[in-house]
């Protein structure tokens, strides 16, 4: 990436960066802008009373996710790494008079902090109604391996495992709160796993890192859906949109191709819908995943690998 951006004006090589981008993320017209104008979810119930915990809810999709949860009356749990991004939206919210919010700080890169923060929800709250498992990282471009403080490669540490482990060790509280859901967003850019090498230790990528993870988001989705629909919990996984205008997106240096408020309809609908529990959408529409994801033996394969590096240490 270093050689073609010395070989190109830097014009060029950023409309090439944003080409990749649109293949990656998503599939929509590779020239298209944002619109002002898509498809709405259908409007949330009266939350009053109910409790929401959103990871990596202090930017981006999650902060406007936050915003629409509280203004139906929920209780929003704010997590993520920036205390005063999570403080200001706490008084966002207050001010606003609808709804409620507190906040949780917290680095998925961290198995510790994600069981701090578990630990600490559990003692603070006796209902969990809805888990959005939405905080992610995306170094596409970088060819550079980064790894999570137990070691494993960061982007399915953070996306993926961070996640499990979460939502395994909330699990009583959201059955207790039944009926509920888990939400898991996803992207629609999804590559098979590489299981004889999850970590990447050989011919690494960010592109497929990133979309690695995202996959074992759809995995697990599917994998927890019939136990769960059993305990009353629904479960669905969701790709937002493409390439919204996130910090993220900014990072990358990329031309958003949706607003976030686009994403934000996609996280409703899975609130609101009534398609079969473990059902995976392209925004508001069901849509079919990576056949990787509808593969039991890469389910179980998955969750027996998840059970051993989520496993303290010694």
């Amino acid at each position: 990436m270093r050689s073609l951006r010395r070989r190109l004006p830097k014009s060029v090589f950023a409309r090439c960066v944003a080409v990749a981008s649109a293949l990656l993320f998503g599939a929509l017209p590779l020239l298209a802008q944002p619109s002002t104008t898509f498809a709405k979810a259908p409007p949330l119930p009266d939350l009053s009373g109910k409790v929401v915990l959103i990871t990596g809810s202090t930017d981006g999709l999650g902060r406007d996710v936050a915003r629409r949860i509280a203004a139906a009356g929920a209780q929003v749990l704010i997590t993520g790494r920036s205390a005063p991004r999570g403080d200001s939206l706490v008084q966002e919210i207050t001010r606003s008079g609808k709804g409620s919010a507190r906040f949780y700080q917290a680095d998925l890169a961290s198995l510790a902090e994600v069981r701090r923060l578990a630990d600490a929800v559990l003692r603070d709250h006796k209902r969990l109604d809805i888990l959005i498992n939405n905080a992610g990282i995306g170094l596409v471009f970088d060819s550079t391996r980064k790894f999570s403080a137990e070691g494993y490669e960061l982007h399915f540490a953070v996306n993926y495992l961070a996640h499990y482990l979460l939502t395994k060790r909330l699990l009583p509280l959201i059955v207790a709160s039944a009926p509920s859901r888990i939400i898991n967003v996803s992207s629609g850019s999804q590559t098979p796993l590489d299981f004889d090498d999850l970590m990447m230790s050989k011919g690494y990528n960010g592109g497929r890192g990133y979309a690695q993870s995202k996959l074992a988001q759809v995995l697990m989705t599917i994998d927890m859906a019939p136990d769960l629909e059993r305990q009353g919990v629904r479960t669905y996984s969701l790709h937002p949109a493409t390439t919204m205008a996130t910090t993220m997106a900014r990072a990358l240096n990329v031309t958003p191709r949706s607003t976030i408020a686009e994403g934000v309809e996609s996280v409703v609908n899975a609130i609101t819908t009534n398609e079969p529990t473990g059902t995976f959408f392209n925004q508001l529409k069901p849509w079919k995943a990576n056949a990787q994801a509808y593969d039991a033996a890469a389910r179980e394969r998955l969750r027996t690998m998840s059970e051993q590096l989520i496993a303290p240490r010694q």
